[in-house]
Parts: C-alpha cells; sequence; structure tokens
C-alpha cells in the first residue's frame, strides 16, 4: 500500500467517519485504529485524552501515514493544537457540527449531543460562541451511549430508554436541529428516527470532515495518483476486532486484534 491516511478514534465510532472518507476518496487507502480499551474519551481528564492522542498518533506515523484525521470530537478539542504543533504531518479533527445547524434552525433552537470532554472543552464553547448569535443551544451529555455502542447495543431497548431520556427534554424545547457531537452518535441514527419528529433535522459531522480531508490532501499534493491498484484498508483494535468488523462492510478491509 502507498503511504495511508491514518484515522483514529476512542473505539468504532470513527468508522461513521472512515465511511465518508473511504466514498469520497475510494483510491486512497486507510489505517483506522479503535483504542476501545480507553473508551470513551469523553469521561477521562484532559491530559489522559492528549497522552491517548501522542500515542494513536505516534503509532499511525510508525506506520507511514500520510495525514491524520482524529475521528473523534472529545480528542479533537483536547489534543489537536498540540499535536499540530509538535507533529509535521497534517491533522484533520472533528468538532460539533454547531456552524450548519445554526443556519439551518428556523426555530432559533438547538440540541446538541456529545460527550462530557467535548461540551466542557474551550474548542467547543468558542465554536459555539462563534455561530450561534441569536440562537439557544441545548447542551446534552450522551452519557452511557459510548459505552452501549462498544457493547454492540446499537438497537437494544436500553440504547432507545437512554436516548429518550435525553433527547425528548430538548425537543420540548422546540429545538429542530439535533447536533450529534461525537463520531459514535451517527449509529444512533436508526433509534433516534424513531424519536425525533420529521421537522427535526439531525446533523453529524461525517461528509463535512471527508471534504476536509480531500482539501488538505490536495493542498499538501498527497493525493494517491496510483489510481489502478485498488485501495488497501487496515483496522486495528485493541479490544474486540470482531465488533469493529461489525460495524463495516467493506470487502476490502482487513480487521486485526493490535495491543496498543
Amino acid at each position: 500500500m502507498g503511504n495511508p491516511i491514518g484515522i483514529f478514534d476512542s473505539g468504532v465510532g470513527g468508522t461513521s467517519i472512515w465511511k465518508e472518507i473511504h466514498q469520497l476518496l475510494p483510491n486512497e487507502d486507510t489505517i483506522y485504529l479503535a483504542d476501545s480499551k480507553n473508551a470513551p474519551y469523553g469521561e477521562r481528564s484532559k491530559e489522559e485524552i492528549l497522552q491517548l492522542s501522542i500515542k494513536n498518533t505516534q503509532l499511525l506515523l510508525q506506520m507511514d501515514c500520510k495525514l491524520i484525521v482524529m475521528a473523534c470530537n472529545t480528542a479533537t478539542t483536547n489534543a489537536i493544537e498540540h499535536l499540530r504543533l509538535n507533529y509535521q504531518v497534517p491533522f484533520i479533527g472533528i468538532e460539533p457540527a454547531i456552524k450548519p445547524a445554526a443556519l439551518h434552525t428556523k426555530t432559533k433552537k438547538v440540541g446538541v449531543l456529545a460527550t462530557k470532554g467535548t461540551l466542557s472543552s474551550s474548542l467547543f464553547h468558542n465554536t459555539t460562541k462563534l455561530h450561534t448569535s441569536g440562537i439557544e443551544v441545548f447542551e446534552q451529555e450522551g452519557r452511557g451511549l459510548v459505552e452501549l455502542i462498544e457493547q454492540g447495543l446499537v438497537n437494544s431497548a436500553q440504547t432507545e430508554t437512554l436516548l429518550r431520556k435525553y433527547v425528548e427534554p430538548m425537543l420540548n424545547k422546540n429545538i429542530d436541529c439535533l447536533v450529534l457531537g461525537c463520531t459514535h452518535y451517527p449509529f444512533l441514527i436508526p433509534a433516534l428516527l424513531k424519536i425525533v419528529p420529521k421537522n427535526v433535522q439531525i446533523i453529524d459531522s461525517g461528509l463535512a470532515v471527508a471534504k476536509q480531508t480531500k482539501a488538505v490532501l490536495e493542498k499538501h499534493t498527497l493525493l494517491n495518483k496510483n489510481l489502478g491498484h485498488g485501495s488497501k484498508h487496515l483496522f486495528y483494535s485493541n479490544q474486540n476486532a470482531d465488533l469493529l468488523k461489525s460495524f463495516l462492510n467493506a470487502t476490502n478491509a482487513e480487521v486485526d486484534y493490535l495491543d496498543f
């Protein structure tokens, strides 16, 4: 494989981002790290999140990655500035899609479902302040959702009960946009569609991240020009490779356990 795009997340959630990147850039090789052993990052201290992000970055650089996508809102909001200062490779970060929500809302009320680590970060607060003048933003910590997804319980009654508990109070405030501020949460969209009315738009960051990845590769002339070889995709989990595999339906993906 050529120099791949590196992607990491605190588990399987970032595969929602990988799918968007692969769809937009089908010729690019990728390596994905699922740090499920340390999930969820959102419950950890800023220092712990930084150290885990450094560990993942160094491993992807050892594997010759030309660009690193932090497919984790919490890692982005707490560690991307440090990583950009200390490593030469371009980094793509992810933050909740507050801007598109602010542009689309008609009721001027927006809900954000995210982890504690994202909601308490200065990057999240600065972005929110920048784009939401005259708009009410209701923040809700999705405590326990990442753990349920990491256990493969996406479609369980337990997950739906927890989602109702978190989302219904925001719906009662008349939100018409619900921002998913964690890369695990797009897997909950089928469950969310049972809860939110049709006038509420569910917004995640996946496509925007894929477009930004493409733009940065073009800017640094890093796009893969060898179009005939067929892309390769390596996925590594440090806890449950079978669970990771179940979130992928890619025929050209190799999924393995790796102790990192």
